[in-house]
């Protein structure tokens, strides 16, 4: 039988409430190594809550969060992040006026602190690094570019890049391909599926047809709880599931 230490995050009787309301309530589950998980539900269900719970901008009223066994309840966003958690949120925060390449490069662990940034030298090692993420976020060719002329995918790409590009050992992902291109979303999923070979990945969707695509197991939120949990098919097939999510 596993042990909570062998996920690569376990989140045990997780509870928040804003203002006597419970946005997520007596919480319970697990990510594997190399494991795309993905949260489903409707609106107002907890979902981006529990991403800002396990990321440190909300802090839990009970319950526990570890990472590689490590409880994280008690840390800071920037410990968390420094401990191998990276987020992205819903809308891409890249820098617009650097060139695709500058922002991969600023994003380099290295330059995180201001000391580190104003000694910093793009040496052999950081451009390996920075043209290895920009192949696998399908922008090799467009380095150069300015981040503002990339299409709204490729600035979600980018943005998955940077946070690559600190070799998170989970990434955290809110609605990736909202407002993608069919072939973006397509090339989204291939993205998922490779990354997943060096770490976790943990999904917040409402595309159905992207979920299926990247999903090795869905969780269905509704009012902060967890009202089915599996494989997808099993998802689908579940009735509450239809009731207060798929069928509308």
């Amino acid at each position: 039988m596993p042990t909570q230490n062998d996920f690569v995050l376990s989140v045990e009787d997780l509870a928040v409430s804003f203002d006597g309301f419970k946005a997520v309530d007596d919480l319970t589950f697990y990510v594997d190594k190399n494991e795309i998980l993905v949260i489903i539900g409707p609106n107002g269900a907890g979902k981006t809550t529990v991403l800002d719970l396990i990321c440190g901008r909300t802090k839990a009223i009970a319950g526990s969060i570890k990472f590689h066994g490590e409880e994280l309840t008690a840390k800071t966003e920037h410990e968390i992040v420094r401990a191998g958690v990276g987020r992205k949120f819903q809308n891409p925060s890249i820098y617009e006026t650097l060139t695709v390449f500058e922002n991969l490069e600023i994003s380099y662990p290295r330059g995180r602190s201001v000391f580190g940034a104003l000694f910093f030298r793009t040496d052999a090692a950081v451009r390996e690094r920075i043209a290895e993420v920009a192949e696998m976020i399908f922008l090799e060719d467009c380095l150069s570019m300015r981040a503002e002329y990339l299409s709204h995918g490729q600035k979600q790409w980018l943005e998955i890049g940077m946070l690559l590009i600190q070799d998170p050992d989970l990434l955290m992902l809110d609605e990736p391909v909202a407002g993608m291109s069919v072939g973006e979303r397509v090339k989204t999923a291939e993205l998922l599926n490779r990354i997943i070979r060096d770490r976790s990945v943990l999904v917040i969707e409402h595309d159905m047809k992207f979920v299926e695509d990247i999903a090795h197991k869905v969780i269905v939120l509704h009012q902060g709880k967890i009202i089915s949990q599996g494989a997808m098919a099993k998802v689908k097939a579940d009735p509450k599931v239809v009731e207060v999510y798929l069928g509308h």
